[in-house]
């Protein structure tokens, strides 16, 4: 999920013999440091380097995350407080909510009280309302004791979070439907958003539990899903995070949905193409997007760190649901100097491109087009006319390493040809040491330097000697 970023790669280097010429590798660390340990500190490094515009981005926003009493009866309870502490310490504001169902069974099995349901929703009769409390209080106080724990050598270590719960939640009854009475059974009506931004504004952790509580003093057993993104919408969280038994979102034909807007969810669950198993999950993410909330996201809980994987990585884990679509290729704006100068620089470093100053980045912006996923830039390419001579350089298509087998090169390239048509050139030409056959095989022709504009016969490099290539649009 586009997180995500490492390293530099090149579909077809600079054009330019004045400016950066690129390699088809990713660019690699020099270390200073000799022996063995040399290649995990690079590699260290890199990671962090690569985690750092993440932390960056989610600095100061609100993140809700909702898991079920699944998650906890797998044993996944301490991993996720060490992940969500994390997120606490970089500065993420975090509200959890925890369900309770197996523990609920559990309960009610204990007191040999049968369990009932209507429409795939348990019926919360007195008896099994007093089993939600007893589940619901166990678990708050196991989260509030695993967030307090601070052993050495354990990433609690010097961890100071400080947990806060309350009647955040107004519900009401479920009530009557289909002649089934829910009893205390219910649905959120309202959030107190004030005092949960209150509290998050004081540096502290949210915990809520899926009991809400109504103006008569009655409590009520809710869902989790229901409760986070209520939580969610009330805030405009920027992230509501999902942690279930599925792995994210599927079609009826088992293919995993990555990445899907509203609309795209919305027509597949029209036409009954989503796989019941994430089906419901889904159902709240949209609701979530729908209302306020940007990011919506379906974990497996079974895969160990799928929170920091989903967070800090560009790939991510599971499925992301967002309002529109994350990724673009669009021109490049002043905004995208930063993102450009990172792709561009790990070349630089190791010799392959030739420095270009971030003063002539800034310059030359409007010659770039670019390819952004979720604020990323993986990709850009530029091109550089010659109106005289009717001729246009396709200059510096570059892609990041990780991405360069998906077409985005050729992708970039044809955004570029239709840019030459638009402003009435009749020739794309390119000037490359190391990926001739790349062009070649997209109907670039062999040429020599004569058939260059004579401005830029004038700048070729004949150090370099690179090659040259026309393709007539």
């Amino acid at each position: 999920m586009l997180g995500t970023d490492r390293g530099c790669a090149i579909i077809a280097p600079p054009m330019n013999d004045s400016a950066p010429q690129p390699a088809l590798d990713a660019a690699s660390t020099t270390s200073v440091i000799s022996g063995a340990n040399a290649v995990p500190h690079a590699q260290f490094v890199t990671w962090l380097r690569d985690v750092a515009p993440y932390v960056h981005a989610h600095r100061g926003k609100t993140f809700v995350v909702g898991f079920g009493g699944e998650l906890i009866a797998a044993g996944r309870l301490t991993a996720l407080v060490q992940d969500v502490s994390l997120l606490y310490a970089m500065g993420i504001r975090v509200v959890l909510v925890y369900g309770s169902r197996p523990q609920v069974q559990e309960q009610l099995r204990l007191k040999g009280l049968t369990s009932r349901f209507g429409q795939g929703v348990r019926i919360t009769d007195p008896a099994a309302l007093e089993c939600v409390k007893e589940a619901a209080g166990e678990i708050r106080l196991d989260i509030e004791a695993a967030f307090s724990q601070g052993l050495p050598n354990t990433p609690m270590a010097n961890s100071k979070v400080r947990v806060i719960s309350g009647n955040f939640i107004t519900a009401r009854p479920m009530g009557i439907i289909d002649g089934v009475d829910f009893q205390h059974t219910g649905v959120v009506r309202k959030v107190d958003a004030e005092a949960l931004r209150f509290t998050l504004a004081n540096n502290a952790l949210v915990l809520i539990s899926p009991l809400g509580f109504s103006p008569t003093g009655e409590a009520f057993n809710l869902t989790f899903e229901d409760v986070a993104t209520s939580v969610a919408s009330a805030l405009k969280a920027e992230k509501l995070i999902l942690l279930a038994e599925e792995d994210g979102v599927r079609t009826v034909d088992g293919d995993l949905k990555t990445e899907i807007t509203v609309p795209e969810a919305e027509r597949l669950i029209e036409a009954r193409q989503i796989d019941e198993a994430g089906l419901d999950e889904l159902r709240f993410l949209l609701r979530a997007c729908n209302t306020g909330v940007k990011r919506g996201h379906l974990l497996p809980f079974g895969l160990d760190g799928s929170l920091l994987i989903e967070l800090f990585t560009r790939d991510g884990v599971g499925t992301m649901v967002a309002s529109e679509n994350l990724e673009a290729l669009r021109e490049a704006m002043l905004d995208d100097v930063g993102g450009l100068i990172k792709l561009l620089e790990p070349l630089e470093a190791d010799g392959t491109l030739v420095k270009r100053p971030r003063e002539l980045i800034e310059r030359e912006i409007d010659h770039f087009t670019v390819l952004e996923h979720d604020g990323f830039i993986f990709g850009c390419a530029a091109l550089y006319p010659f109106p005289q001579a009717k001729m246009g350089e396709l200059a510096c298509l570059t892609v990041h390493a990780r991405y360069r087998e998906y077409g985005d090169g050729e992708r970039l390239m044809k955004r570029i040809e239709a840019r030459a048509r638009a402003a009435g050139l009749s020739k794309l030409f390119v000037l490359t040491t190391r990926t001739a056959h790349w062009f070649l095989k997209r109907g670039f022709s062999i040429a020599n330097v004569e058939h260059l504009p004579i401005e830029r016969q004038q700048l070729y490099n004949w150090q370099r000697r690179s090659q040259v290539l026309v393709k007539t649009l």
